[in-house]
């Protein structure tokens, strides 16, 4: 437990507050749907485990020069709705995101649940859907007949869904692109640099139906596995290994 030079007298004591654990989180994944080109508007579904031991709040930043609306907090393990706010960054400094400005906004979520810590075979989770939208010209506008998203995203894991209607011409990053179930194209990716990835993408009326066929095999960006393999003595030649992997919805078996 790390202790703040912070504090307060009591009784001519100074009592030391301790400071909330650094926040850690894992497995994120954003999906943004672009929504009609003239609002300058997509809505975010994003995808997060909060993993810091002991934590019962969560903190996601809204992103500066983005105006945020309709947002909703959900568990992911029952589906329930979360309690959350909006804070300002010291809020979020004094819960662990170390390099918050007091400038900058946060949505606080409370936790179903406090993060278990590591019981022996890794530490547990959260797991949180945090549903918002966002209004932003600079990152999604229109040019001429086409749209054009450019936008850097920090999450290694994304997919953008183009409008109805619409089919892309030019994409930066290297993606998977298939077609939704409404006809809708969905471009994924997952980023393994270090860097945020600066994503570009332009797109137009399709000319009759979206041309991206659909992918059998599954969104490999929305896919999470983990696995570790423990190296054994050199004779005789064994490992064991650990396979984490989270089922989606729907799924009976793996």
């Amino acid at each position: 437990m790390r202790v703040a030079a912070r504090g307060a007298a009591a009784g001519g004591f100074l009592v030391l507050l301790a400071a909330a654990a650094p926040q850690r989180e894992s497995d994120a994944y954003t999906v943004y749907e672009l929504l009609a080109p003239a609002t300058h508007k997509f809505r975010i579904t994003y995808d997060v485990t909060a993993a810091t031991p002991g934590a019962t709040r969560y903190f996601n930043p809204i992103r500066a020069g983005s105006t945020a609306s309709d947002e909703a907090v959900f568990d992911r393990a029952t589906g329930k709705p979360l309690a959350f706010r909006e804070v300002d960054g010291a809020v979020a400094r004094a819960g662990g995101v170390e390099k918050a400005a007091d400038t900058d906004r946060f949505i606080e979520v409370t936790l179903a649940r406090p993060v278990p810590g590591d019981d022996g075979h890794g530490a547990g989770g959260g797991r949180v859907r945090i549903v918002k939208t966002y209004e932003d010209a600079r990152s999604y506008h229109a040019d001429g007949t086409e749209i054009v998203f450019d936008r850097s995203l920090g999450v290694k894991r994304n997919a953008v869904v183009l409008p109805p209607g619409y089919e892309l011409i030019a994409c930066n990053v290297p993606s998977q692109v298939m077609t939704e179930a409404d006809r809708r194209v969905r471009i994924a990716f997952w980023n393994d640099s270090a860097a945020a990835a600066p994503l570009l993408l332009r797109a137009r009326p399709a000319r009759g139906m979206p041309g991206a066929a659909a992918v059998t095999g599954g969104e490999r960006a929305a896919q999470t596995r983990n696995i570790v393999y423990d190296l054994q003595a050199p004779e005789p030649p064994r490992f064991s290994l650990t396979h984490d992997y989270t089922a989606g919805p729907g799924e009976d078996h793996y």
